[in-house]
């Protein structure tokens, strides 16, 4: 019952007003532009920039939504021509460094979303982080097929 309230309240905010960027803040961890892409089907990517501002390197280890059943960290690669996607058990942001999560790159994978995911919705997810701790965002929801953020 509790995660149904939680899908609905985010829904409630999702469809009050066009998609905007967000920024969050997370000890020495900053998420910038998470974003998803719409979709009719139960699965769809989701992407954020994270830039590690202190002297020593972080890992983000998991994500979780009430929006899905599951949710895994990923990387895509093409190799030989051949595209391919790898579940990973962790993403390392190196001290002073930023890591886009990106189509084609890494990118964290929704599956089993709980309702259809549309343009202008907002997703919430819990990032966790190895040393920084964990933190509650929500991902800006773009067209379907979007490479980028709306903005």
């Amino acid at each position: 019952m509790r995660v149904f309230v939680w899908i609905l309240a985010a829904l409630a905010i999702g469809a009050s007003g066009p998609a905007t960027a967000h920024d969050y803040k997370l000890g020495s961890i900053t998420i910038s532009h998470p974003w998803a892409r719409a979709t009719t089907i139960k699965v769809t990517g989701a992407f954020v920039t994270l830039r590690n501002n202190g002297t020593e390197a972080d890992r983000l280890v998991s994500v979780s939504s009430p929006a899905a059943a599951r949710v895994e960290l990923h990387v895509s690669e093409m190799k030989d021509g051949v595209a391919s996607m790898h579940k990973l058990d962790g993403i390392e942001i190196g001290a002073g460094k930023t890591v886009t999560l990106k189509p084609g790159s890494y990118h964290i994978m929704l599956m089993g979303l709980r309702f259809p995911v549309k343009k202008g919705f907002k997703i919430p997810m819990t990032l966790r982080f190895e040393k920084a701790g964990m933190i509650n965002i929500e991902a800006d929801v773009a067209g379907p097929g979007a490479m980028k953020p709306d903005h």
